[in-house]
């Protein structure tokens, strides 16, 4: 566990039943060292059998230095990263794992948090609760699920009601639509120091996202699981000379290149994942050069310094990559 590119090889030492279709899975190094630490909203890239890369939150609680636990909803709609982890997976397995990477970090000039969470999306919003429990920063978290079978982590969550009463609370809708959390009347009026942070599926970052498009810029922060539906495709790349800082290479980016392919037909290996601009693994520093970035996680600052190669297009005649 010493360089930051290392994938940790870790062992699988509990899974635990959360809720309908949810599973828990506690990672910890086989020699109990400390693993690399992380703070609420981080995320790990999972390596499975096959050459599946899969992203999951950390649920736990960031002071705890000895393992990881991430929570993984069965979907079988999905590409079968979550049906390969729940059917293959089991204690005692090694699986190897990224070091934590956070795209959705609390901020800390918040005088008071509001966190929604729907569905699979308390992940990483249960870390958050854990930390602002920690240091005293007041907070709500409103948790949308169907009904409290499939609601996770209910015993962790009441036990956060009863050190912080009020807290944690939940809104089942019975999958009638209406009938859960009014975002419109949680959201009309914006607390003065609060910042929002939202998590779930598409539908429901859709609607949190428009109830809280009159809070102040910079004060709403979300993180996607899976990429929203693009109403349109991505534009081809035009062409556009590459130059990298750090060796001088230069490259021509043909008519419809990737940046990504380019890279790796030049013999230069940049870590991937999502492939979506969705985890932040391939993000890179870039000057010189005008970029359309297409991702969903960089924030205006981040967009003037930084790209995500799998998905940024480049609109200039020329861009210099820190690589």
């Amino acid at each position: 566990m010493t360089e930051p590119d290392t994938l940790l090889d870790l062992q699988i030492r509990q899974i635990r039943l959360e809720a309908t279709g949810i599973h828990s899975f506690e990672l910890c190094a086989p020699d109990h060292e400390r693993l690399p630490a992380f703070t609420a909203g981080a995320h790990i890239d999972l390596h499975l059998p096959g050459g599946l890369v899969r992203q999951y939150s950390l649920c736990n609680d960031p002071v705890e230095t000895h393992r990881y636990v991430i929570g993984v909803l069965r979907d079988v709609n999905g590409r079968g990263g979550s049906r390969q982890v729940h059917e293959t997976l089991k204690v005692g397995d090694l699986v190897k794992v990224s070091r934590p990477r956070n795209q959705f970090e609390l901020q800390p000039a918040q005088t008071s948090a509001l966190l929604i969470a729907g569905g699979i999306g308390i992940t990483p919003l249960k870390s958050m609760a854990h930390s602002l429990l920690q240091a005293g920063t007041p907070f709500e978290l409103h948790y949308c699920a169907r009904s409290s079978e499939v609601a996770a982590f209910t015993e962790e969550l009441v036990d956060l009601n009863r050190r912080a009463p009020g807290s944690a609370r939940w809104h089942f809708d019975q999958g009638v639509v209406g009938a859960g959390l009014d975002l419109a009347t949680l959201l009309a009026v914006q607390p003065a120091g609060t910042h929002l942070y939202f998590c779930g599926p598409p539908g429901f970052m859709k609607a949190c996202a428009q109830a809280a498009e009159h809070w102040q810029p910079g004060t709403v922060h979300s993180e996607h699981f899976q990429a929203p539906t693009r109403a349109e495709p991505l534009a081809p790349t035009t062409g556009a000379s590459v130059r990298l800082s750090a060796s001088a290479r230069e490259f021509v980016l043909p008519d419809g290149g990737n940046l990504l392919e380019l890279l790796d037909q030049h013999g230069i290996h940049v870590p991937t994942s999502c492939m979506s601009g969705l985890c932040g693994t391939c993000k890179t520093g870039y000057a010189d050069g005008e970029v359309e970035h297409n991702d969903f996680i960089l924030d205006d600052d981040e967009k003037q310094r930084c790209l995500t190669l799998c998905v940024s297009r480049v609109t200039s005649r020329s861009i210099t990559l820190h690589l």
